[in-house]
């Protein structure tokens, strides 16, 4: 196995923490970013970069500014030389009645799932695209295109972008010898802090009609059902053996999309058939080379 210098945003918990200890087990060393490394997530940091036999460095990096981000990103090649893999984890989620939520609600959303992937590319991918090499791990949702429940409408909406973003990066970069892996996660109750983080609606007086008229008890309701369909055995840390698997394959030889969904909400069957057509589309067009990474390096 060849040793990769990874960066990942948001691996403070969840997805992201397990994402940074895999890897680094694997023997890869990990920049595990996160906001607030000497404050409020120093625990996290502290524990993450005394993980036994690892190579894990914590460093600050907060994907809503554009200084941080280029900040995290001039260190690290400072210090390593080089990115081999950047894996977007950092999201935030949001639960209540879309109509609840503000409009600059839905916009910080956006910033943090959507927007920060772009400005971390912009600070990475001219250093992957000199180096003729690279790899893209995308921590998308099968929200994006399969069974989906209510009152995670900011949350959904910005995913699906994110993916969107993440389907069209892969195509503008193959040429240049960077491959796209997009992981799709099904959901989990167990393992991660996305309810227990998550926002709510700014707007009490709006929410308040609903939770009086007919979808009063619906929140509740919801994380029950949510709840019931994620089998008790569920591990979130299979997302990350995936990420590990994918990054430890050879040049043209990672999956574009990978799914680990234990509740099965159906986004496998949904996104094989719109990668299909999306790739028969380039066919038709002469523009097939895309869909696959140029072996430049």
């Amino acid at each position: 196995m060849s040793k990769k210098i990874i960066l990942i945003t948001g691996a403070s918990s969840g997805f992201g923490r397990l994402t940074a200890e895999a890897l680094a087990r694997a023997g890869h060393t990990v920049y595990a970013s996160m906001r607030d490394v000497a404050g409020r997530n120093a625990n996290n940091a502290a524990a993450l970069a005394a993980l036994a036999g690892t190579d894990i460095r914590p460093i600050e990096l907060d994907v809503q500014s554009d200084a941080s981000t280029n900040d995290a990103v001039t260190k690290i090649i400072a210090e390593s030389g080089r990115i081999d893999v950047l894996v977007h984890n950092a999201g935030h989620m949001m639960f209540g009645p879309a109509e609840a939520f503000t409009p600059e609600q839905f916009a910080q959303q956006y910033d943090v799932n959507v927007l920060g992937t772009q400005r971390v590319n912009r600070a990475a991918l001219p250093h992957m695209r000199t180096q003729k090499q690279g790899l893209l791990v995308w921590v998308s949702s099968s929200s994006s295109a399969g069974g989906t429940p209510p009152y995670l409408s900011p949350y959904f909406a910005a995913k699906a972008a994110m993916d969107a973003l993440a389907v069209q990066y892969a195509r503008e970069l193959s040429r240049w010898g960077i491959e796209t892996t997009i992981v799709v996660p099904g959901a989990f109750t167990k393992g991660t802090n996305h309810f227990a983080h998550s926002g709510s609606p700014a707007d009490p007086a709006r929410l308040a009609e609903y939770e009086a008229g007919p979808y009063e008890g619906f929140g509740e309701q919801i994380q029950k059902a949510f709840a019931a369909i994620v089998p008790d055995d569920a591990d979130p840390a299979g997302v990350a053996d995936r990420i590990v698997e994918a990054v430890g394959l050879p040049f043209g030889k990672r999956p574009f999309r990978i799914h680990y969904d234990p509740s099965q909400d159906g986004a496998d069957v949904g996104f094989a058939v719109l990668d299909r057509l999306r790739a028969e589309m380039l066919h038709r067009v002469g523009m097939s080379d895309l869909l696959r990474p140029a072996k430049l390096a």
